[in-house]
């Protein structure tokens, strides 16, 4: 396996736990690990673009990929393979050259087709059986993070030597 070019993510199941939070007020909270920061800057030291891809639309993902200073974010998207052949596309790259992690339906088309896919170890076996690497993190417990590492490794490279 290659070094994708790109990375792309799902949010929801992901880096977080998939709960959608509210309180009496209506105000919507997300739980993020911040271990997955340090895969947005493994990622960023090798070169590599990361984006998000998420179905749903919310100020606080726009917040936190603002704070990482993400590539790419795509909220609201139900079509998620067409966002990233479109992608590609800008980028000159192929879908053969992505990396994508995922956990579920909406997840699926493009976690068949891109180069290198991962799903969280909670997500569904219809999903899990779709990939080339199950975490061993659940989404929201450092999954984002442990892909760009196993991806990194699978390379031949150390995760110290980017330290």
């Amino acid at each position: 396996m290659n070094l994708p070019k790109l990375i792309l993510t799902d949010i929801d199941g992901v880096w977080t736990d998939g709960g959608m939070y509210y309180d009496q007020t209506g105000n919507e909270w997300k739980k993020f690990n911040t271990s997955d920061s340090a895969g947005v800057l493994f990622a960023r030291k090798l070169n590599i673009s990361v984006g998000i891809i998420t179905g749903e639309d919310t100020a606080i993902v726009k917040r936190r990929a603002e704070k990482l200073e993400i590539d790419m974010l795509h909220q609201g998207i139900s079509k998620k393979l067409q966002v990233a052949e479109g992608i590609c596309t800008e980028l000159g790259i192929n879908l053969s050259e992505v990396a994508y992690i995922g956990d579920d339906i909406g997840d699926l088309e493009l976690l068949k087709v891109c180069g290198v896919s991962a799903a969280p170890a909670n997500a569904p076996a219809y999903i899990q059986k779709h990939v080339h690497y199950v975490t061993q993190k659940s989404g929201g417990e450092g999954a984002f993070r442990e892909f760009v590492e196993w991806i990194i490794e699978s390379n031949g490279q150390q995760i110290e030597d980017l330290l």
